[in-house]
């Protein structure tokens, strides 16, 4: 079990501990309690924020013990102008990718999202809206939108995808008990260039990356903006991220590498 789960485990137990004693044996005062309260859903919220700790959602953020490379991964697509640069740059450098792709923006780019598979590629869900308030919506709304998002993806490539980044890497228990019944593999990530934001700066992104970089890494950049037409800055970057991976003397690896790797893990 995640670190981070077992603490927030602890911290709901003590929580409890705490209210039976305020009610039986003796209230506290006002700034103790609001303290404790203020603690309590600080976790709640960094548990929801920050998917690298894996509080509600067994994520895949990087290779098990054992693994040798890097995975690189790209959301936010696909975009007509910058998804063929990502591939066309991935293929020169003989490297593979998985694309964690929007379904609305599937839908209306149907035949890049088969182009990615042919290239060698794997597609991933990334959602169907990209809503920023994912982890606020009730579960219907979750598993509607995870549904659609996997039709569409379903009805372009043959088959439904397996692997899932939620929007933003939020995630609560609801999506947790979502992805669960719908056999998805939520998938997050070691190293991130910040390269989604609008004002991203390509040497800074290579900058991130670089310092992330080792075996069993999974490597965070975007194909596409979010919202708008502009250049992700991790575009203009891959070349010099590619580079440095190169440099550190380490494979660009498919993530069903991890993930086989993962298993074997748990066998053992």
């Amino acid at each position: 079990m995640p670190p981070f789960r077992l603490l927030l485990y602890a911290a709901s137990l003590g929580a409890v501990l705490f209210s039976v004693r305020a009610m039986l044996i003796a209230t506290p005062p006002l700034w103790v309690s609001a303290c404790v309260a203020l603690a309590y859903v600080g976790l709640i919220l960094g548990g929801v924020f920050v998917l690298r700790w894996r509080a509600y959602v067994d994520a895949i953020i990087a290779g098990p013990p054992r693994a040798r490379g890097v995975v690189l991964t790209f959301d936010d697509g696909p975009d007509p102008e910058w998804t063929p640069r990502v591939l066309d740059a991935l293929e020169r450098a003989n490297a593979v990718a998985t694309f964690f792709v929007i379904g609305k923006k599937a839908e209306q780019h149907p035949q890049l999202v088969r182009e990615i598979l042919a290239r060698g590629h794997s597609v991933g869900l990334h959602s169907y809206a990209h809503d920023r308030l994912f982890s606020l919506r009730s579960e219907r709304r979750v598993r509607d939108d995870l549904a659609h998002a996997m039709q569409v993806l379903a009805d372009i490539l043959g088959e439904a995808p397996a692997l899932f980044r939620p929007p933003i890497g939020h995630t609560n228990p609801i999506i947790a008990r979502v992805a669960d019944a719908m056999d998805l593999t939520v998938i997050g990530w070691s190293v991130s260039g910040h390269d989604g934001l609008a004002r991203a700066d390509a040497e800074h992104v290579v900058r991130r990356i670089r310092r992330g970089l080792r075996d069993g890494a999974i490597v965070l950049l975007h194909d596409a903006a979010e919202r708008g037409t502009h250049e992700p800055a991790g575009v203009k970057a891959l070349p010099a991220v590619l580079a440095a991976i190169t440099d550190a003397q380490l494979p660009v690896v498919p993530l069903r590498s991890f993930l086989a790797e993962e298993c074997e893990e748990c066998e053992d």
